[in-house]
């Protein structure tokens, strides 16, 4: 007689999912805040908005990945940062708009479920959040069995944040003169993993467990650096300062993303040389031929997050960036295009 089918040995197992799940009510309650009106399980996350607070509230949205940097996690067997990697890419998308994270879903895919894999990947989301001061409230947990290789899995985060209809940064008041600043990057971040991986393991033939002197630990350690998170960095610049634009350094790098935020008369006009640039960017660049506006399209080179800001403002925003902790440069300015036909970044090197 046949065996009987069921869903288990098709590959999904509904209770080991529903035991997972029951098991990340303590791991995610710390991150809630006390808009937060329902727990983790149910068919919807409940979160309600502070109108004591919020006169004029419009709510920012984003989403996102971590990308090919999954690969180096699998081949490092290493997933506890990741997750912080997926709440920086969301949450720092939607602050560049002046919104404060509010709360965050997540979404994780795997061929069978690997709760030591689970868990690592959690604890990092939860580790971002706190970082960022949203909440996750909710999220699912997919087994696609056959999808996925075994220790293999794909994620993406949801955030939504608020921020008062007449403090929405646009780019729109950016205007000739501002002063254009960097916050140093923690390194490679979650974009440019792709050329980074064929020019270390490819080209180089390097192994992720090569410690390499310039990096100071090993290639897989530095290509996991989790994204910084410049949730809380921005808002307190926010709350003293007028920040004209901001523009968070992702796919397009220093090119295309400051690019994003220029209004037409306007272009950016960044000094190379001025900021400190990780060891991991020269080690790509100079191994192989990679020109200088290939390496500023794709990798952040150092610049994590931008902001626009008035020349009077300059100095004040440059020494509250220190006393936050923050390695921060005056890395351009912006000019008029004068009414020609020019591309709206311009390079010069010191």
């Amino acid at each position: 007689m046949d065996k009987k089918i069921t869903y288990k040995n098709a590959g999904v197992d509904i209770n080991k999912a529903d035991k997972f799940v029951n098991s990340l009510k303590q791991l995610v309650k710390p991150t809630f805040r006390p808009e937060v009106m329902s727990g983790i399980g149910g068919f919807g996350s409940l979160f309600g908005i502070n109108v004591d607070k919020h006169k004029d509230p419009v709510l920012v949205a984003s989403t996102d990945g971590v990308g090919t940097k999954l690969r180096v996690a699998f081949m490092v067997n290493k997933h506890n940062t990741i997750g912080i990697d997926l709440v920086a890419m969301c949450v720092n998308d939607i602050i560049v708009q002046g919104a404060e994270p509010l709360f965050m879903l997540d979404y994780i895919s795997m061929g069978n479920l690997d709760e030591h894999i689970l868990a690592e990947i959690i604890t990092g989301i939860v580790s971002g959040c706190k970082e960022a001061g949203c909440a996750l409230i909710g999220g699912e947990t997919a087994e696609m069995p056959t999808f996925y290789k075994t220790g293999e899995y794909d994620i993406a985060g949801f955030v939504v944040g608020v921020v008062e209809k007449d403090q929405i940064i646009d780019g729109s008041s950016i205007t000739v003169g501002d002063k254009i600043v960097g916050i140093a990057s923690s390194g490679i971040h979650s974009n440019g993993l792709s050329l980074a991986r064929k020019v270390m393991f490819e080209k180089l033939e390097m192994k992720p467990d090569d410690y390499h002197e310039d990096l100071g630990c090993t290639v897989g350690e530095e290509l996991l650096k989790p994204t910084k998170i410049y949730a809380k960095t921005v808002l307190n610049l926010l709350r003293d300062f007028c920040i004209h634009g901001i523009a968070h350094i992702t796919g397009g790098g220093l090119i295309d993303n400051i690019s994003r935020i220029l209004p037409k008369e306007c272009l950016a006009h960044i000094h190379v040389g001025c900021w400190e640039v990780p060891p991991v960017f020269d080690l790509i660049r100079n191994k192989v031929t990679i020109d200088n506006e290939e390496m500023f399209r794709t990798f952040n080179n150092g610049i994590g997050m931008v902001l626009v800001v008035p020349r009077a403002e300059e100095e004040d925003i440059m020494l509250r960036l220190k006393a936050l902790g923050e390695k921060a440069f005056v890395i351009g300015e912006i000019e008029s295009k004068n009414g020609r036909r020019k591309k709206p970044i311009k390079f010069t090197n010191l």
